[in-house]
């Protein structure tokens, strides 16, 4: 018998590739089978996607520094995890796109009074807020990574902590904005049932979601309070200022469709 991923020759008591690591699948696909396999990678108790959002809170420098370090079996990989949060964020839109449309309705005059503005056809950007909350909410977490990243980065380099490259910082970055993402989603969800605002859900969230960041920063680094404020400080500048900037180019290539598409 050989690996189907690799090739490699495998005696028939393997349970997963020396090679590559693949798992041996030797189960045809059956409906039984895939709901053995759901259940495994994210219904049961102990499987790595419950591991990795309870440890992720509890302690979240054995998550990141335990992947940068190599460690990659004990908890689910980082970009299986980042799929997995745009996943329920795909599902929230919908929810909201389809069932809770009022969320996006504001009830005070100058937000009424800009949504009317935003509305005219007259106005390339008509609509273009609305669609990055929804349509292309994926592509803005995908893009806002990076630029996160860069932020932590530079406010450690700057200040003479170079242990962790960018692309290691990438690794945080991914892990945060993931478990940020999934509790985003989860809560807005249930929020939204009880008929509450999205404006307000969000600005609900968004004191946990720095606080969140500042204590992963906190325990990855394990540095003193003042020192962890300096540079989450340095790294929310530098990560705002960018991610105004992504917005505005944003924003001038949605409204240069809309207005081709007229």
């Amino acid at each position: 018998m050989n690996c189907k991923n690799c090739n490699n020759a495998l005696k028939d008591t393997q349970k997963y590739c020396d090679e590559c690591g693949a798992k041996i699948i030797q189960n045809r696909l059956t409906p039984r089978v895939i709901a053995a396999q759901v259940n495994e990678q994210f219904l049961s108790i102990d499987n790595k996607f419950l591991k990795t959002f309870i440890d992720l809170f509890k302690k979240p420098e054995d998550v990141i520094t335990g992947y940068i370090n190599g460690t990659r079996k004990r908890y689910i990989d980082v970009l299986q995890y980042f799929a997995v949060s745009l996943t329920l964020a795909g599902i929230q839109v919908f929810l909201m796109t389809t069932f809770f449309k009022d969320a996006f309705e504001f009830s005070s005059e100058v937000s009424g009074n800009a949504q009317n503005i935003a509305n005219q056809e007259s106005n390339p950007f008509g609509g273009v807020v609305y669609d990055m909350l929804t349509k292309y909410q994926g592509l803005v977490y995908i893009l806002t990574v990076p630029l996160s990243a860069v932020g932590s980065w530079l406010a450690y380099f700057i200040n003479g902590e170079r242990k962790y490259n960018y692309t290691e910082h990438l690794i945080l970055n991914l892990y945060y904005s993931a478990q940020i993402i999934i509790i985003t989603a989860v809560f807005s969800i249930l929020f939204l049932l009880f008929g509450l605002n999205y404006l307000i859900v969000s600005t609900i969230l968004t004191l946990p979601i720095f606080i969140y960041l500042f204590y992963v920063l906190k325990r990855v680094f394990k540095e003193n309070f003042l020192n962890t404020l300096a540079k989450f400080i340095l790294t929310m500048f530098i990560y705002m200022s960018s991610l105004l900037i992504l917005m505005i180019l944003i924003a001038l290539v949605l409204a240069v469709i809309t207005i081709a598409q007229k």
